[in-house]
């Protein structure tokens, strides 16, 4: 099998990243990946399929390793008791984003490309699982709370969606803006205070 040329598979995968990053998905070649790789465009073709198998295979598990880690944060506290999560909405979450970050700046690169170089592959959108899941969550915690929002029909999925549409875009602006790890972590943490300060209007509308 083609796996077997001992460092062929890794220095294509080493010389993809690196073409991906300059040149995006799109304008990125599979000749010049070869040609770095010291292959040929078969032993890609063979490896890979295509240049969507090559990107997926960066990418993609990067992007299962975030989800899951994500949706393992989301049930952590829907696990809680109610008294529980009003109590400790705010320090969770604070300390949920800042394991998050660590993630992210482990794998850097991949998130370069999945921001900046995944247009015309499915990773193109792959924020809007990570949105689905909050607005679920957190609509959960809405009704938890019998939020007067919500009963009141003021606030709707919706909505929701697009307030956390434009949450996960800030967050993601760290990459974007190649900040370092300790500059990102203290971005993400005064973002979260403005978010949930944000939050509690629509969480308490009572009090305003």
């Amino acid at each position: 099998m083609a796996k077997q040329i001992e460092g062929v598979y890794e220095r294509i995968l080493a010389c993809a990243k690196e073409e991906f990053l300059t040149k995006g998905f799109k304008d990125a070649s599979l000749r010049v990946i070869a040609a770095n790789a010291n292959t040929s465009t078969g032993s890609i073709y063979t490896r890979f399929h295509d240049k969507q198998g090559l990107f997926q295979q960066i990418v993609e598990p990067v992007v299962q390793g975030l989800m899951e880690m994500y949706l393992r944060i989301q049930e952590t506290f829907s696990r809680m008791d109610g008294k529980t999560q009003v109590e400790n909405m705010g320090s969770y979450t604070s300390a949920s984003m800042d394991d998050m970050i660590d993630y992210m700046y482990d794998h850097f690169d991949e998130f370069c490309l999945l921001l900046d170089a995944s247009y015309g592959t499915r990773f193109q959108n792959f924020m809007e699982e990570m949105i689905r899941i909050e607005v679920e969550y957190t609509y959960k915690y809405m009704k938890h709370i019998d939020c007067q929002s919500i009963s009141g029909g003021e606030v709707t999925e919706e909505f929701f969606h697009i307030v956390v549409t434009s949450y996960f875009n800030s967050v993601f602006e760290v990459i974007r803006h190649r900040m370092s790890r300790e500059e990102a972590k203290r971005y993400i943490r005064l973002l979260n205070k403005y978010h949930m300060a944000g939050c509690d209007t629509i969480f308490y509308p009572e009090r305003y």
